[in-house]
C-alpha cells in the first residue's frame, strides 16, 4: 500500500482496478449524496420554511403610488399601522421601513408585500424573546416580493435591516406588534 504523500509506485497508477471495499465507499457516499439533494429539494418545497412566495416586477414609484394607497386606507392603533384587508405592504429605502410598525391579528394569514425604494436592503424578522428564531428575506428595488405569514403567537416581533445598506444603516429597524385582537 502506497503513502498518500509520496507519488505512486507504478506509473500508470490509473489502470489499477479501485478494491472492492473503496467501491462500496464510493457508491454509499454517491447514494447518500443523492438522498441529501432530494430531501433539500423536497424540504426547500414541502417545509415550514424558506418562504418562497411571488415576485413580480414594478418599478419604484408604482410601488410607493401602493404603499401610500395601503397607509391612506390603514387604521392606526398604538401608532401603528392596521392592514385594511390581508396585504401588508412594507417599503425599504434610506435607513427606514416605509409601512411599519403595523399591528396584526394572531392566527390571520397575511400578504406580505415588500420592495425597495433604492438600494438591496435584508428584511429579518425575529420574535422579541427568542433570538434564534428568525426569517431572512431579501428586498430589491424593481421587484415586488409577496410572501405569506401567519403569527401563531402574539408578542413584538422586531424587524432589521441585515444587508449593510450605508452609514444609517444601524438605524433601520421596526416592529410588527402581533395581537389576540385588534380593536379599531
Amino acid at each position: 500500500m502506497g503513502s498518500p504523500i509520496k507519488p505512486p509506485d507504478k506509473e500508470d497508477w490509473w489502470n489499477v482496478p479501485v478494491d472492492r471495499r473503496e467501491s462500496i465507499w464510493l457508491g454509499l457516499s454517491v447514494v447518500w449524496a443523492m438522498i441529501l439533494f432530494g430531501w433539500m429539494s423536497v424540504w426547500t418545497r414541502v417545509g415550514d420554511q424558506n418562504p418562497i412566495g411571488e415576485t413580480y416586477r414594478v418599478s419604484t414609484d408604482e410601488f410607493q403610488e401602493k404603499v401610500e394607497t395601503y397607509i391612506d386606507e390603514a387604521d392606526e392603533v398604538d401608532g401603528g399601522i392596521v392592514p385594511p384587508d390581508e396585504n401588508v405592504y412594507i417599503a425599504g429605502m434610506t435607513f427606514q421601513w416605509r409601512g411599519l410598525p403595523v399591528v396584526l391579528e394572531t392566527g390571520k394569514t397575511y400578504k406580505f408585500r415588500m420592495s425597495s425604494y433604492d438600494i438591496q436592503h435584508g428584511f429579518s424578522i425575529r420574535p422579541e424573546e427568542v433570538l434564534s428564531q428568525h426569517t431572512n428575506l431579501l428586498v430589491l428595488p424593481g421587484y415586488e416580493w409577496v410572501i405569506e405569514m401567519e403569527f401563531d403567537e402574539p408578542g413584538t416581533y422586531h424587524v432589521i435591516c441585515n444587508e449593510f445598506c450605508g452609514v444609517g444603516h444601524s438605524s433601520m429597524h421596526g416592529r410588527i406588534e402581533v395581537r389576540d385582537e385588534v380593536n379599531v
